[in-house]
């Protein structure tokens, strides 16, 4: 694949310890300083991210509202002007293509955020189905550059540099237009880091200097960039998935984590729909679990779970063929393969090296002991609840540390 560069490239080449080539072939600054340290101020304080890579399709046309209720497995036609609404995107088979946010400007006008990895394939998928319904559908991935501010005092900061609209007004899964520093954009009260946070839609050619903006106002609140390494253990501590490592075209909104809520059965018709109710009476045979790592060195995705139940403890002898008279275990510890690994990292609020995981639903349940082969090494791992750091959601949704 081809190497992208985000907007914000030379602004990352100069303090980045180090970028590498991730989802969509864009390079990303893996960090700035510690992971662990970017970790901790993003939960205690504040931290800012370009996440540029995720594509924004504008959809305009009387034919918007009607096109993405069609396509998206969750309501819109409910939506209000200024709401935003997660949603996953699926092919007839209910596998899911693309976990998307909708944000609605009015009935005519709608804004697409893709994921980073499924952006052109998401965007492809979306034209297909445009044509014929007086809708008209742009990519507008180019022109403008996501920046994303989180943690309990993101509040703090850009209420203090939003010059036009009142911060605490805006609610959870909601956005406005708002200025800074000049700057024209969109703003939403939307994250993936479980933190309170904003997300700021900003026209490339201003970004770099917005990003230096934001860095010298956020210095008395403890602004601190944070990157990819960073990012992947805020999301996992919060069961986010991510299309690629965790969501690949072969699951359905019932394999993932708590996506299946997001389908609606009483629209009368969307891509998928027939699908996905078989889905739901069949039952599955894999879902996606969090375990506890007993090792000190994360898993790598696509490493293999195995079961380390019902091994015997003796050894059964060998009456026939050319190994007569040796013996054998009738079930090899680490032999009964039962899932694998989709992301893993160390959880730095929680104290534990985390993992996500697809594993068959007979050994999916909390509790269960597994053996995970990380790095060609056999580590025990313990089947536990997710999300891992605050389950309720309560920080997302707080009013974060005001300053007295």
């Amino acid at each position: 694949m081809a190497e992208r560069r985000l907007p914000l490239h030379d602004i990352h080449l100069r303090s980045a310890v180090r970028m590498v080539k991730g989802g969509g072939g864009y390079l990303f600054p893996v960090s700035y300083a510690s992971p662990l340290d970017e970790h901790v101020n993003t939960r205690n304080n504040v931290g800012i991210q370009d996440l540029s890579s995720m594509s924004q399709v504008d959809i305009k046309g009387p034919g918007s509202e009607r096109l993405m209720a069609r396509l998206l497995v969750n309501r819109v036609r409910d939506m209000h002007p200024g709401q935003v609404r997660y949603s996953t995107m699926c092919d007839p088979e209910g596998f899911i293509i693309d976990d998307i946010t909708l944000y609605k400007f009015h009935d005519e006008h709608f804004m697409l955020v893709t994921s980073s990895s499924t952006r052109q394939k998401t965007i492809a998928w979306m034209k297909d189905h445009a044509m014929g319904t007086s809708t008209y559908l742009t990519d507008l991935g180019g022109a403008v550059a996501l920046l994303t501010v989180q943690g309990p005092r993101s509040l703090d900061l850009l209420g203090s540099v939003v010059q036009d609209f009142d911060l605490n007004r805006l609610k959870f899964f909601r956005f406005t237009e708002a200025t800074i520093n000049d700057t024209r954009l969109i703003i939403s009260r939307t994250g993936y880091t479980g933190e309170l946070g904003f997300e700021l839609y900003v026209p490339s050619e201003e970004a770099g200097s917005l990003w230096e903006f934001l860095e010298a106002a956020g210095k008395e609140y403890g602004l601190m960039p944070y990157g990819a390494a960073a990012m992947q253990s805020l999301r996992i501590e919060k069961a986010l998935p991510l299309a690629g490592p965790d969501i690949d075209g072969n699951q359905t909104p019932f394999h993932v984590h708590h996506l299946h809520k997001y389908i609606q059965f009483k629209k009368r018709e969307f891509i998928g729909r027939e699908a996905l109710l078989e889905w739901q009476d069949r039952g599955l045979d894999q879902r996606w679990v969090g375990l506890h790592l007993d090792g000190k060195k994360p898993a790598v995705n696509g490493e293999r779970i195995y079961s380390i139940a019902d091994v015997k403890s003796f050894r059964s002898k060998m009456y026939t063929g050319s190994e007569a008279d040796g013996y054998f275990d009738q079930e090899r510890p680490g032999m009964q393969e039962i899932g694998y690994i989709t992301s893993s990292a160390k959880g730095h609020s929680v104290k534990k090296m985390l993992a996500l995981a697809y594993m068959n639903v007979s050994h999916a349940y909390d509790g269960a002991r597994v053996l995970v082969n990380v790095s060609g090494r056999p580590t025990l791992a313990t089947v536990v609840p997710i999300p891992f750091f605050d389950p309720t959601g309560a920080r997302m949704r707080s009013k974060g540390t005001r300053k007295i």
